[in-house]
């Protein structure tokens, strides 16, 4: 599909942003976007949350995932074959047995970074580099997980591998860079109060796994806190999920109304009892890098959202209004609950995770409202209704 959408450069202060290049209608996909690179969080991988080490594509069958969540593996879903995993395509490494969706994924992670971060027979072999640096990364960064070292490695592991070497440089160069202050706020807010010690420590592994003459910059102290601010700034989370593949296609059943409400019931109750045995941890989650998606800015009233309905990750921006050739392209970085917040917290958000003061028209609207701190809010936010709960759940 053609790409309704361009970066252009703002200022020095907002940096890019992402413009209509057409009229583009409310429900339109602006563009579909593979990442340049991406990678499953790591807690996610080691909780048995099984998806191709490549596109991030969920891999147990829609039963199986629910039966995991559930922790309850008498549990069969009605419409088996409204599941779309194809276990028979599955492939594996021949050598660590990482395993793969297809074999088109198994042989791009090759070509792209695989043959240097392919452990082969050391893959449970606690002092091999790479699995040092993945434990210690793992020790640093709890769930809920925002990142992966694994991310930076496959970057690195990319230029090593690639024959044009300053093709792939360049290409990770064009993403929004931060400067020392900057980059040492995003650092401390991945790695909290110790996180000069523990960098220092990562770099370390991370140069022990690693180490390039061409890319020797990244394993310099402040090449290294670069490097990690480059992806705490534009990684972009991706989520997957065979159940919520299963559930959407179930919603488009056509059924008799008696049958349509028991799957319904069926549905609702399965959410709710998942939602008790793993919270909410549901989906195959990682990062990526998406050139064109991480030209977006942020707006508290956004006219697009990013969703991966494809179950991989393939990035679509979808149009949540009408938006006109020329004008910005803006998504929220904000939850839906935290988008109702007051501007004062969430710009206390923005500024905490994303270094910035938000000036979208509602905030400048609301500029004059008092700074009511989120503690005041709080009282009033425990209501969250069911229904949109479930929205969030549902929507992969």
């Amino acid at each position: 599909a053609a790409v309704a959408a361009e970066a252009r450069f703002i200022s020095s202060a907002k940096g890019k942003g992402l413009f209509a290049t057409k009229n583009i209608r409310k429900g339109e996909t602006v563009f579909v976007e593979r990442p340049v690179v991406s990678s499953q969080f790591l807690w996610n991988a080691l909780y048995n949350y099984r998806a191709c080490d490549h596109c991030l594509r969920a891999l147990e069958t829609a039963e199986e995932n629910a039966q995991r969540l559930l922790g309850k593996s008498s549990l069969v879903l009605p419409h088996p074959e409204q599941c779309s995993i194809r276990k028979d395509l599955h492939q594996q490494c021949p050598r660590c047995q990482v395993t793969y969706c297809s074999a088109e994924c198994k042989q791009a992670a090759l070509e792209q970074y695989h043959q240097v971060l392919c452990l082969g027979p050391s893959r449970d072999d606690p002092t091999h580099p790479l699995n040092k640096l993945q434990e210690a990364w793992r020790n640093m960064h709890y769930p809920p997980e925002t990142s992966s070292i694994m991310l930076m490695a496959r970057m690195v592991a990319t230029i090593k591998q690639a024959k044009d070497k300053e093709w792939w440089i360049k290409a990770f160069s064009q993403f929004c860079n931060k400067t020392a202050n900057e980059e040492e706020e995003i650092v401390h807010k991945l790695l909290g109060d110790k996180f000069k010690g523990q960098l220092e420590l990562l770099r370390l592994l991370f140069t022990e796994a690693l180490y390039d003459e061409h890319l020797s910059r990244w394993f310099t102290p402040e090449g290294f806190r670069s490097l990690f601010a480059l992806v705490g700034t534009n990684g972009q989370g991706i989520g997957t999920s065979s159940l919520s593949q299963w559930v959407h296609a179930c919603d488009a059943l056509d059924l008799p109304m008696l049958q349509r409400e028991e799957l319904d019931a069926f549905i609702d109750q399965l959410y709710k009892d998942i939602e008790k045995e793993s919270g909410e941890f549901l989906n195959c989650e990682g990062s990526g890098l998406y050139v064109l998606q991480s030209c977006c800015n942020h707006s508290c009233i956004p006219n697009a959202e990013t969703s991966f309905p494809e179950n991989n990750f393939l990035l679509h921006l979808t149009a949540l209004e009408d938006i006109e050739a020329g004008e910005e392209i803006c998504i929220s970085y904000l939850d839906c609950c935290q988008r109702e917040r007051s501007r004062h917290s969430r710009n206390k958000i923005l500024r905490e995770n994303y270094l910035f003061t938000c000036s979208c028209p509602k905030c400048l609207a609301q500029a004059d409202d008092a700074d009511v701190t989120s503690d005041e809010e709080e009282e009033g936010e425990g209501e969250t209704d069911d229904a949109e709960l479930e929205d969030e759940m549902t929507d992969v």
